[in-house]
């Protein structure tokens, strides 16, 4: 049988798909234009080298500067680039949108599209959560905290990052396109 991570998949409608508008709470920009995507189980991570496929199928669709590692236990956010993140491992509570925002469970297999702006932090995961994460091919991210004085730069910034050239997952005609220019 062949894994989704390897194969060509253009029919994201196959996939639970959900997409949640995070407008600023006050002290986390956010993104009040572009939603935030979860796919759920979007990715068949059994066989070998699972984080390596992730990262070679997001590199496939033009999502660079790829890395594996986890995510951060303290609210941040990146005014210059978009970022996924595929869980290839494990299970974590995530908050995203600051602490007011919505809280989600991710397990391997689920795949988060965060769009510049919005705030993320882990809330506790097992041992061997694994996340897989990329950029956009050319989006290079900063990392901003809520300090005083990163606003309002860190919002004209966060207007200026330019659209994804595809999907991380399904390229020019994935769920990310569709959501992200209707």
């Amino acid at each position: 049988m062949q894994d989704r991570i390897s194969q060509a998949d253009d029919n994201m409608d196959a996939f639970n798909v959900e997409a949640h508008v995070l407008c600023d709470d006050g002290v986390f920009p956010n993104n009040p234009k572009l939603p935030l995507l979860l796919y759920h189980q979007a990715l068949d991570l059994t066989g070998p080298d699972a984080p390596e496929r992730v990262l070679e199928r997001f590199a496939q669709n033009r999502w660079a500067g790829g890395w594996v590692n986890g995510i951060y236990g303290f609210h941040h956010y990146h005014s210059t680039a978009h970022e996924v993140l595929g869980i290839a491992s494990g299970q974590a509570r995530v908050q995203l949108g600051g602490e007011e925002g919505l809280i989600a469970t991710v397990t391997a297999g689920d795949v988060i599209v965060i769009p510049a702006g919005v705030a993320h932090k882990n809330l506790g995961a097992d041992p061997g959560f694994t996340v897989v994460g990329a950029y956009p091919q050319g989006q290079h991210p900063d990392m901003c905290y809520d300090k005083p004085g990163e606003r309002p730069e860190t919002d004209e910034t966060i207007a200026r990052v330019p659209f994804p050239e595809s999907d991380p997952l399904a390229g020019p005609a994935g769920a990310l396109m569709r959501h992200w220019t209707a």
